[in-house]
């Protein structure tokens, strides 16, 4: 997925201006609010099954297109920071009768070690996705979720939430 050096530019002043704080908290209380059974602002919706474990974040009109794209930037470039490598990267179109759905996918893998003072690979949250899909072109949704292995030769994986809270940092304060 390339992108253009106007586009990379106007990323990172929004990063620098930390116009993300709008929604990094409010996701993650979003997220627990949801997991509790209490309304909330921002639709969220829970990912639990078997060694799948995430969250959907839904598009809102108030946090506007052009900042949902940058805050699946901002998500891809925190996994990246806690030493996860993209391992693969795809755009696709899925043309359906009435709509065109744009998908970006985005497939991070930890880094290869051995949990200290053993033989079992260490799997941390295991392999993150990370997903922004789109129906003709108008933002729909961003899917973050772990995918674990049930395997012996694994360690068991860390809680997805643990790696929610320090991809979003709700605690995080303007500079």
């Amino acid at each position: 997925m390339k992108r253009s050096a106007k586009y990379v530019a106007t990323y990172h002043k929004w990063v620098e201006a930390q116009t993300y704080l709008n929604w990094t908290a409010p996701f993650y209380t979003a997220y627990h609010y949801k997991k509790a059974g209490l309304p909330c602002k921002l639709r969220v919706q829970l990912i639990e099954v078997e060694s799948l474990r995430g969250a959907v974040f839904f598009y809102d009109p108030s946090i506007g297109a052009h900042n949902f794209g940058f805050f699946f930037e901002l998500l891809s470039d925190r996994v990246k920071q806690h030493g996860y490598t993209l391992h693969s990267e795809n755009e696709l179109q899925v043309r359906h009768e009435r709509y065109t759905e744009q998908v970006k996918k985005l497939l991070f893998t930890p880094p290869a070690s051995d949990v200290p003072g053993s033989s079992l690979c260490n799997q941390l949250y295991g392999n993150v996705l990370l997903d922004y899909v789109q129906v003709n072109n108008y933002p729909g949704y961003i899917r973050f979720a772990t995918n674990s292995y049930q395997d012996t030769f694994f360690s068991k994986p860390l809680p997805f939430e643990e790696l929610l809270e320090k991809i979003l940092r709700p605690q995080e304060k303007k500079k």
